[in-house]
């Protein structure tokens, strides 16, 4: 029995200390692959079409249905006649069983302490593009056609296409070198860590930006949208790595803002039709963090083409549409999505259009090419629009007020709105969870009770939306259809997996309350070794979580363990101790 024992505890510990040799494994380029998982540049052959010219590092693992969706991607579709610089964001999903090489989840430090809504992408990367196109003689085609395009598994928009900004335009003027140059300074960053003020050096400048954490209060005062010129001396500060103007995106639907947060919150498909990739990359993102700090948990794609893997897949009228968000600029795809329920067109922007906004249109009157700007869907909303809030912004359009405080009114609402539909979730799962008097050390933990809709659509009478927001309308039918929802799984999944981490920290602290050297006068050899295994596993489970534990609690629960195992005789003592 006691050679049993001793196996059982052999082979634990020779799998927790192979974890731990793998982790500590040197990565090249480490530095660097926190930040970009590779930079591309792609240009027009004549040939091959779009082709990738260059990338780095040079050993960047990505598929070759990766990079020939990054090709097109990185070119705006021909109908978008872009000319001079252009910068847009895309998404694309990783290939299937493609081994990314990067720790995610529980055990990734940086996804532990960021928001949802900016964490480490699993299945995706993100693609910043900046496009250059220019008449040149010399070239055949007549014109110079070229991106430089970063792809990274984070989504910072802001800080991405700042970098570009200043990288971009050098490295079209002096190639290789330069991007090479680049790279290496990148190498040489901190990882992003969140809550972290970080200053990072390319090129003679130094970008200053904060990483947020899933810590920082909501919605900090609004600093201004875009970066000054600088020198090394003085850093150039960007007053956020991610959000988008929210007014510069949504002010030509701005009567429609409240229908736009229901149909983010609950998920719908939605198209939409812009006339370039940088106007439907910006758009698309802005409607995805309208419901932060929900995480928006369907699919989204910020620039979607007809060379994209996914295209049969999301145009396909055998079935209902998918729940995602395209962005799109191709006219084809007017005709192409009919059958989806909610479409949205923006044409070039005129104030008089802004100033006179109408209703939503009928999805009937949907025309191929000549199809009028604004928002095509038969939904019907389930809360009231706040017409002072459209009021307050048209006005603030006759007044010129700058387009940043707009934006900040604008997000303020949306953060609001949002806070005020999840408060009651967020309480009525606190309710859930076991009181802690009722943790043992001696027992497995009890466990989150689980999630009933019924009881929770009961508590809204006492409990609702209507404690903190004026608004009116028909909330309980929004819970209902939430539930229904991606969003819904995605936040209940984190929540619960959130609750399930506090239910074992509370044990430990009840397991390091108990007296076990009193406990175990009783028992057997095999009961004592058996809770030294035990002990030893939630050790082991603690760190490999992170969980949110003291480091006082956990040197007190090791202690334990070795005043355990010292009343152990000395034959099991040299096994338990044994390297």
């Amino acid at each position: 029995m006691k050679a049993g024992v001793m196996d059982r505890f052999n082979g634990q510990k020779r799998k927790t200390e192979s974890r731990d040799t793998n982790a500590l494994i040197s990565v090249p380029w480490a530095r660097f692959t926190a930040w970009l998982e590779c930079v591309c540049v792609v240009t027009f052959d004549l040939e091959l079409g779009q082709a990738i010219e260059m990338m780095y590092p040079h050993d960047a693992k990505l598929t070759e249905k990766e990079k020939t969706s990054i090709c097109y991607l990185a070119f705006p579709d021909s109908f978008s006649g872009c000319l001079g610089d252009t910068q847009f964001s895309f998404r694309l999903r990783q290939s299937v069983g493609r081994a990314s090489g990067m720790c995610f989840g529980d055990k990734d430090a940086y996804n532990k302490e960021a928001p949802l809504t900016l964490q480490k992408e699993m299945a995706h990367f993100y693609g910043y593009v900046y496009f250059r196109q220019v008449k040149d003689v010399s070239v055949k085609r007549g014109y110079f056609q070229k991106s430089l395009v970063l792809v990274s598994r984070l989504p910072y928009v802001c800080l991405f296409q700042s970098l570009l900004q200043i990288i971009a335009p050098e490295y079209f003027e002096k190639s290789e070198p330069c991007l090479e140059a680049v790279c290496n300074e990148i190498d040489q960053w901190p990882s992003p860590v969140p809550s972290q003020t970080l200053s990072l050096p390319v090129m003679g400048v130094i970008l200053q930006v904060k990483i947020p954490s899933k810590d920082d209060k909501p919605l900090g005062s609004p600093g201004k949208q875009g970066p000054k010129e600088n020198h090394l001396s003085s850093p150039m500060v960007l007053p956020t790595i991610h959000e988008l103007d929210l007014f510069k995106c949504f002010q030509s639907v701005l009567v429609h803002i409240q229908l736009l947060w229901e149909l983010m919150l609950l998920g719908q498909p939605l198209v939409v039709i812009a006339p370039s990739p940088s106007v439907s990359s910006e758009t698309v993102l802005s409607l995805v963090s309208c419901i932060s700090p929900l995480k928006y948990c369907c699919d989204f794609r910020p620039y979607f083409t007809i060379h994209d893997s996914e295209f049969k897949e999301y145009t396909t009228r055998t079935q209902a549409p998918p729940n995602v968000l395209l962005g799109v600029t191709n006219p084809f795809f007017i005709k192409t999505f009919q059958s989806w329920p909610h479409i949205m067109c923006l044409g070039e922007l005129k104030m008089s259009n802004v100033l006179k906004q109408v209703k939503v249109k009928k999805l009937t009157k949907l025309k191929t090419l000549d199809t009028k700007p604004g928002l095509y869907t038969s939904y019907k909303t389930f809360l009231h629009k706040d017409k002072a809030l459209i009021k307050r912004l048209l006005k603030g359009i006759q007044r010129k007020r700058p387009s940043e405080v707009q934006s900040a009114i604008l997000r303020r609402h949306y953060l609001e709105l949002t806070q005020s539909f999840i408060n009651p979730l967020e309480r009525y799962m606190a309710n859930l969870m076991p009181l802690q008097i009722s943790m043992t050390p001696w027992k497995t933990p009890p466990q989150v009770r689980p999630f009933s809709q019924d009881e929770f659509l009961a508590t809204l009478d006492h409990a609702g939306p209507q404690i903190t927001s004026m608004h009116k309308g028909d909330w309980l039918g929004l819970y209902k259809q939430f539930f229904q929802s991606s969003n819904f799984d995605g936040w209940f999944r984190a929540k619960q997996k959130e609750m399930t981490h506090k239910v074992e920290c509370l044990h430990l602290e009840a397991i390091c309350d108990a007296d076990l050297l009193s406990w175990i006068k009783d028992k057997s050899e095999v009961e004592t070794v058996d809770l030294i295994l035990k002990l030893r596993e939630k050790l082991v489970r603690a760190h490999m979580l992170q969980l949110p534990v003291k480091e006082e609690l956990l040197d007190k629960l090791e202690r334990y363990i070795h005043s355990v195992i010292s009343s152990l005789p000395e034959d099991l003592q040299t096994v338990l101790y044994k390297d």
